[in-house]
């Protein structure tokens, strides 16, 4: 766990079965489980497994599965639970790990003991938290782009990655395509898809009408307002030709064209992780509570996700905030988010407090996520002219398609369900003032000359101790 490529989150609704990675043990040998991300299990036969890397494990599922190398930066070994996630160092050891897994519950999750005592986790194939979008869109192998698919697709379903309905309908539409075939008219595509519409669509768009008048409701009967926008997006899915089918196959032109609409989702390829946050006090008596959330983190930013409604709470590159974890004995851990806001128009500092056990590993996430991308500006100028700073075109790249912003989308900050701490800062306390700008209550940033986050500053006849 130590070190930030080994990082935590929270376990999506899809890994709730408890499944062990360990199917039998020798003197010697044993047969380990890897699960890919749609539950097909890779055995393998290793010697002495409980000194075994991370880093060989992986290299035996990719001799297995015959993948090209890419896949060995694009993919990595997770340890999953009901309860807790964890991706792999290459030099860590599945199998100790696995042996201190009641400890790491104790440390970094709130279960009770009798949770703790029937959790067991299972190794999975996933995609590395640390690989670039970038570099996958340069990916033509459609073994490899199958893998991405699936555990893209698994996340939109089980809405750990929250979707408008005109997203999930395209997106449902390119899952009918792999898994029907092509819409063909003369087919009874509807009564299809209705019969297996959660294969489709997540189940919160999936609910049907209950009591008497469903009753009536037969196969024949008028689709659902899901439903018939599923319908007439799979009319719509168009076939690859020409240039499209150059260097990859039908069904890997769909993998494709599904990854490139989840890029549009900005919490895509992220580690997600447990919390709660404060809710904004309400009524007479100012009562609050909390809300719970997930907080995804990326090589891009942070976004907190309200939990129960699916949909963003807060969204932020790292060039926009500033960060940092407290773990005072006997009280929760912290991480604190700190963002330029405003408060009836004035400009402000705006403080969020995210209590988690994990608030140490999400620290740590967010730190080596920026040196990682620090560490790789130099080089991108020498890339070719499909990188992100070196289109010679008018157009923008792929990769630099904006992201979603329909009034009310899921995906759009909700800073008004937010509970924070406005304040500035005069160098000796913090004030509530009429606010310019100045330094960062917080360390823990980019670099000035890279970051657009800014602190206020007071005037000196408008401060008001706070």
């Amino acid at each position: 766990m130590d070190g930030a490529e080994g990082n935590a989150g929270q376990p999506g609704p899809a890994e709730r079965s408890h499944r062990s990675s360990v199917s039998s043990v020798g003197a010697r040998a044993a047969d380990v489980l890897v699960y890919l991300a749609d539950d097909t299990v890779v055995p393998l036969a290793v010697e002495n497994l409980s000194s075994i890397s991370a880093q060989e494990l992986h290299r035996a599922v990719h001799e297995v599965l015959q993948l090209p190398d890419v896949a060995l930066d694009a993919f990595a070994l997770w340890l999953v639970s009901p309860l807790l996630e964890v991706q792999l160092k290459p030099k860590h050891q599945p199998y100790k790990l696995g042996r201190q897994w009641p400890e790491l519950l104790l440390r970094f999750t709130d279960a009770s003991d009798d949770d703790v005592a029937m959790d067991e986790p299972s190794l999975q194939f996933r995609r590395n938290v640390f690989f670039p979008k970038r570099r996958e869109l340069q990916i033509h192998d459609e073994a490899v782009l199958r893998l991405f698919y699936e555990e893209a697709k698994g996340n939109v379903l089980t809405a750990r990655y929250p979707c408008d309905l005109e997203d999930c309908e395209v997106l449902g539409a390119l899952v009918c395509r792999v898994q029907l075939g092509p819409y063909q008219p003369g087919q009874p595509a509807a009564c299809t898809l209705r019969e297996k519409l959660d294969s489709f669509l997540p189940a919160h768009l999936c609910k049907r009408g209950h009591g008497l008048f469903a009753a009536f409701r037969g196969r024949g009967s008028k689709t659902g307002p899901g439903e018939q926008g599923l319908l007439n997006a799979y009319r719509q899915v168009k076939e690859a030709t020409g240039s499209d089918s150059e260097h990859e196959t039908t069904l890997g032109s769909h993998y494709r064209a599904y990854l490139l609409k989840c890029h549009e989702l900005p919490f895509y390829g992220c580690a997600f992780f447990h919390g709660e946050i404060d809710k904004p006090a309400q009524g007479f008596l100012h009562r609050g509570g909390r809300k719970p959330v997930t907080v995804a983190i990326s090589l891009e930013g942070v976004h907190v996700i309200d939990s129960r409604e699916k949909h963003v709470l807060l969204g932020l590159g790292f060039q926009e905030l500033s960060w940092d974890h407290t773990s005072p004995e006997e009280e929760e851990p912290v991480l604190w988010l700190e963002f330029d806001g405003d408060s009836e128009g004035m400009p402000v500092n705006k403080l969020l407090r995210i209590y988690s056990k994990q608030a140490e590993l999400m620290s740590g996430l967010i730190e080596y996520c920026i040196e990682l991308s620090q560490a790789s500006e130099p080089t991108l100028p020498q890339e070719s002219a499909s990188g992100p700073q070196e289109a010679p075109s008018s157009s923008p790249p792929p990769t630099q398609r904006p992201k979603l912003r329909r009034q009310g989308s899921v995906v759009c900050s909700r800073i008004q369900h937010l509970s924070t701490i406005d304040y500035v800062e005069d160098g000796k306390g913090i004030k509530r003032v009429k606010p310019k700008r100045t330094t960062s209550f917080f360390s823990r940033q980019l670099s000035s000359s890279q970051g657009s986050y800014t602190v206020v500053q007071p005037t000196d006849d408008s401060l008001e101790q706070s």
